[in-house]
């Protein structure tokens, strides 16, 4: 292999949990660094690594994930260079990366670019999440002291472009639960399935996924769930967003961390590190897709699926040779829609998951994809020459980073994403406009949140314009959750705001 290829020599992750022995209530910047110092151990390296890392970049936390963010218990002014502190190390350049769950896959797709053109000898990646701890002790009203003045270099490189639809915000359509469910429901409505059917075939999704979180040492639950316990119903997995039962959404209750460690072929060699633990990166791709309302359809997303065929044609293989996957499962639409997209039958045997997935592993903020590449890794090493492929996904089915992964060796020739982003941006638009009058219900979620529920509705108007509308009379929200409202007729009116309140469904 030519010495600039790239290649992941280590892998770490590090978690806790509340209620198991030795809990001590880690910060981020403390479990990342524990994470960032398991994959320097992974690597088995003959020599300390830690001086040889030139960039550390990490994964911006939930917590600090828009301007306006407080820290509850306070945060290191420079994260990537507190974690750097707790290794020994000193880059050249510290980064923290946009929010967004594809950071993970994306930085590594990045920094296997620069290793593989020389300008760097390695990187370290990594993030971390402690929203468990933090809600644990606020909830006993403890506190804690996680302020550190690092200072020194960073690149930060903001909180990205926003992904949020103003229409549908305007109308109830604020939070990840409540579009994803959007999105669910209209792949319902192209599917023709009563909201039973759909809600077993969730639950078949997810339960293979419970049994391999069972297993892992890193997951926050540990128990097996049948399709019909979690298609079910209860006190204990009540519903959020029709149509999820809680126990089918991204649990973000974790305290977890992970790091990846990417160097060169070359300088692996010179730091003696043995072949058996280098992991290839055979293709990646990157892709953002539509704000949702000027999605086509509301039921696919075709960004993801487009990037990951084009990470497979980077790596010269089909669907068919890939052995391993780990599909980001914030929200079953997120599995179903590469799924279906990429051709895989439901009772296709190869694992949609190395992790257990974000309901059950545990959803580590905009991290959760490192820790599903650290697993792959692993996973991967223990069956030399099998393949892998990681989705990640940020946003609203909006961004997404894809990397496909061998210890089968492969010529590096690097890769961008640049003519599949053009493809997507050339796409029309389906026109928007504030909703009055009638029209008919594309899709909709019933908002169980508040004390009382919200109906939040898209659909389209006589004109063929898409509304978004919401409601949150009983009458109406009634009649929602008695009788199937996909393709019902509303009528709505429009306020000064642009917020448009259905009057009548039927």
């Amino acid at each position: 292999m030519d010495d600039t290829t790239p290649v992941i020599i280590g892998v770490g992750e590090a978690s806790e949990r509340v209620d198991a022995a030795g809990y001590a209530g880690l910060s981020p910047a403390d479990l990342a660094g524990v994470a960032a110092q398991s994959a320097c151990d992974d690597a088995d390296a003959s020599t300390p690594l830690a001086a040889h890392i030139d960039v550390i970049a990490a994964v911006r936390q939930f917590e600090v994930s828009w301007a306006a963010a407080v820290a509850p218990f306070g945060r290191a002014d420079n994260f990537s260079r507190a974690v750097a502190r707790r290794i020994g190390a000193d880059p050249s350049r510290a980064i923290l990366e946009p929010v967004g769950g594809q950071g993970p896959q994306h930085l590594i797709n990045e920094f296997a670019q620069e290793v593989g053109a020389g300008r760097i000898g390695m990187a370290l990646i990594c993030g971390s999440e402690s929203i468990s701890t933090v809600r644990h002790l606020t909830s006993r009203g403890e506190s804690r002291d996680w302020a550190e003045q690092i200072g020194g270099q960073l690149e930060d490189r903001g909180y990205g472009d926003p992904l949020l639809d103003p229409l549908l915000a305007r109308n109830g359509a604020r939070t990840a639960i409540s579009i994803y469910a959007l999105f669910e429901n209209a792949r319902r409505a192209r599917l023709g399935l009563t909201r039973t059917d759909y809600r077993e075939a969730m639950g078949e999704l997810f339960a293979p996924f419970t049994r391999i979180a069972a297993g892992n040492p890193h997951a926050m639950s540990r128990e097996v769930h049948s399709a019909i316990e979690l298609a079910t119903v209860t006190t204990s997995n009540r519903l959020t967003s029709d149509p999820f039962p809680r126990r089918v959404v991204a649990r973000d209750q974790a305290n977890q961390g992970a790091a990846v460690l990417i160097t060169s072929v070359g300088k692996a060699r010179e730091l003696g590190v043995a072949q058996d633990r280098w992991v290839y990166l055979h293709g990646g791709a990157d892709a953002r897709e539509r704000l949702p309302m000027e999605r086509a359809d509301l039921s696919q997303g075709p960004a993801a699926v487009m990037a990951a065929r084009r990470a497979l044609s980077v790596a010269g293989i089909g669907i068919g040779a890939i052995d391993l996957f780990d599909l980001y499962s914030c929200f079953p639409i997120a599995v179903f829609n590469l799924r279906d997209g990429l051709g895989l039958s439901p009772d296709d045997a190869r694992p949609l998951t190395v992790t257990g997935g974000l309901p059950y592993f545990g959803g580590a903020g905009n991290n959760y994809s490192m820790h599903a590449i650290a697993a792959m890794v692993r996973t991967l090493r223990a069956s030399p020459g099998t393949k892998g492929l990681v989705s990640a996904n940020g946003g609203f089915l909006s961004k997404t980073s894809v990397g496909v992964y061998s210890t089968t060796p492969a010529v590096w020739q690097g890769f961008d994403s640049a003519a599949l982003q053009a493809e997507i941006d050339a796409w029309t638009a389906p026109l928007a406009a504030p909703g009055e009058g009638t029209g008919r219900v594309e899709t909709y979620t019933i908002d169980y949140a508040a004390k009382a529920p919200v109906g939040i509705v898209i659909g389209r108007l006589d004109s063929g314009a898409r509304f978004a509308a919401m409601t949150d009379s009983a009458d109406i929200v009634g009649a929602m959750i008695e009788n199937d409202p996909l393709g019902a007729m509303v009528t709505m009116t429009a306020d000064e705001k642009g917020k448009s309140i259905l009057q009548s469904i039927a």
